[in-house]
């Protein structure tokens, strides 16, 4: 819709992770070399941590594509509330390996011949378990025990977890010493400072072919990042609908003012939004509250009938009886 009207070649502002929009900010390019590092390594875990919307996910994105040129098998999984053993038919299903039906002792199977098939053409494994949080203390326990296999002394996959900011709790307890013992790097995604959301907004619009329009004013930057804390993710969420504003309101430039507007609507929609879940809440709770007096009243109409019934017997009888 707006692409046209801004003669873009792409939309800039997808919310989908997609490496050909990554920007290289100063915490992300940090990252990113943890990661290369960890690679090199070939042993232990990497953990990239970072709030919601922060580019974890894009940032693996990329350095799948980085890494789509070397031998490295690389495979990625986005976890739930796994347990041991489902979590291991997940990591085989990611590589392409049997494993439906199959018993723990079976699927490790499966997984250490892969290793050792891998490990004989010289390429390596990598694992990224995604949504890292979500993994029960026996499951991440069972992913260290897996990377202990080896191969004539070498270990055969190297594992990379991305997590929100509770999976640093969940390190810090007691029974995760082992697996700390295993980490040999750790880093904390932040959100982009103010300086680098300008970069970070035209980085985007020069990927989807932008030639200058729409501008932004320095008053627009600066806004924007007051109403998206420099997240990404929320960044590409307020720009979207930014340029559909622009769009409907045939804007070739951005202000605070319209950065505003944008912000007031978006508010406007989520305040409705709220009011209307309550009020479907609301309803709900006088539908059953309406159901519960009404089952009441048919009961007690069945218990009525039941009276008039038996009372209609008797007096029959008792006539019954005089004639």
């Amino acid at each position: 819709m707006y692409e046209t009207f801004y003669q873009l070649t792409d939309k800039p502002f997808r919310l989908s992770p997609d490496f050909r929009f990554f920007y290289e900010s100063q915490v992300h390019k940090r990252a990113m070399a943890y990661l290369r590092y960890g690679l090199e390594q070939r042993d232990g875990f990497i953990v990239i941590t970072g709030g919601i919307g922060t580019g974890k996910t894009t940032l693996v994105e990329m350095l799948f594509d980085l890494i789509s040129r070397e031998n490295v098998v690389a495979a990625k999984v986005v976890t739930t509330q796994l347990e041991a053993d489902d979590l291991l038919r997940m990591v085989g299903a990611s590589f392409g390996l049997p494993h439906d039906q199959l018993t723990k002792t079976a699927l490790l199977k499966n997984l250490e011949t892969f290793f050792r098939n891998k490990a004989l053409r010289r390429e390596r494994v990598l694992l990224v378990i995604d949504e890292a949080q979500n993994i029960p203390p026996r499951s991440l326990e069972e992913l260290r025990m897996l990377s202990n296999i080896n191969i004539n002394g070498v270990p055969v996959m190297q594992t990379f977890l991305l997590g929100q900011d509770e999976f640093l709790d969940t390190l810090q307890s007691p029974h995760m010493e082992q697996l700390r013992q295993r980490i040999i790097a750790t880093y904390h995604l932040q959100a982009l400072q103010p300086e680098d959301v300008r970069r970070y907004i035209e980085h985007r619009l020069g990927r989807a072919g932008w030639k200058g329009d729409p501008s932004f004013t320095g008053e627009a930057y600066d806004e924007i990042f007051l109403q998206t804390d420099g997240v990404p993710r929320r960044i590409n969420t307020f720009c979207d609908r930014l340029l559909l504003y622009g769009y409907l309101e045939e804007l070739h430039e951005f202000n605070r003012d319209a950065v505003q507007m944008v912000s007031a609507e978006l508010n406007g929609e989520m305040d409705r939004s709220r009011t209307a879940a309550m009020a479907r809440r609301g309803a709900g709770g006088k539908e059953q509250e309406l159901e519960g007096r009404l089952a009441a009243l048919e009961e007690r109409l069945n218990e009525v009938e039941d009276a008039l019934i038996l009372e209609r017997a008797r007096l029959r009888a008792m006539y019954t009886a005089k004639k």
